[in-house]
């Protein structure tokens, strides 16, 4: 990490989550989007999902974080079934995710945006802001200083009054981060965080990514850039039309034929 880098005073709190990946399955139709995939992403560890276009990683993705129903198979969060829960369950449960396109609120400032994360929170019930204001007022204030330390973590401080909407793409994608930290999980799915990014601030993603590995968060990655999945992933899981087709270590994989089949004359997505 770079010695000029912000840490900001924000110290993680959560364990360090192992996701196990079980014969899932799903199908559109006819179409088999996600093939009897097995894989577990490691405690601790970065674990790189790649594939040419198509592969059905993203579909995958979604079905880990409950968006979409598996028609089989089983995903596991520390040994416990998740793949039947609803989304907030399993965000709620430590498994936190982000998108290629990210999907601030943009009418609303970059705290704002932090702030909205935590659940349960006695102000959402509007007799406690009569009935127990000192309550409301003190988690109000543990929240907004909590939020501004992983502001600051992210590097956002000089934009976080400015609206979700109107900072740059790499800008909303450490948002997104942001807003899963703020959950305290166990485990972060980053769906292309490098997509689109100028090279400073894909810089600062990566630096950020490092950093909260080191201090124990387990990331499960789709990335398109080689670059960044080689120098960054501890394990790499390949897919192709929806089968896992490699996985082992970046020197393995790269050098793996079936993996070189998969990419020849493709675009890695």
């Amino acid at each position: 990490m770079d010695a000029g880098s912000p840490t900001g005073g924000w110290k993680r709190s959560a364990t360090a989550g192992r996701l196990e990946v079980l014969e899932v399955t799903k199908s559109f139709g006819a179409n088999r989007a996600v093939d009897c995939v097995s894989f577990v992403a490691e405690p601790g560890k970065i674990t790189g999902l790649i594939g040419p276009n198509g592969a059905g990683k993203t579909t995958l993705f979604n079905a880990i974080a409950g968006e979409l129903p598996i028609d089989s198979g089983e995903v596991r969060l520390d040994g416990v079934r998740i793949g039947s829960l609803p989304p907030y369950k399993i965000f709620s449960r430590g498994l936190a995710r982000t998108f290629q396109i990210p999907r601030p609120f943009p009418g609303m400032t970059v705290l704002e945006n932090v702030m909205l994360v935590p659940q349960g929170q006695h102000g959402e019930r509007f007799w406690n802001t009569w009935l127990r204001p000192g309550l409301v007022a003190r988690e109000e204030r543990e929240n907004r200083e909590k939020a501004r330390a992983i502001i600051e973590f992210c590097g956002l401080s000089p934009v976080e009054r400015q609206l979700a909407g109107a900072i740059s793409g790499g800008q909303q994608k450490l948002v997104e981060l942001a807003r899963a930290l703020m959950a305290d999980p166990k485990i972060v799915l980053l769906d292309e965080p490098g997509a689109g990014v100028n090279p400073a601030l894909l810089d600062t993603i990566v630096d950020r990514i490092v950093e909260l590995n080191r201090r124990g968060l387990t990331f499960l990655i789709i990335e398109h850039n080689m670059d960044f999945v080689m120098s960054l992933c501890d394990e790499i899981v390949v897919m192709a039309t929806g089968k896992v087709i490699a996985k082992g270590t970046p020197e393995t994989v790269i050098a793996d034929p079936q993996v070189l089949e998969a990419y020849l004359g493709g675009a890695v997505a």
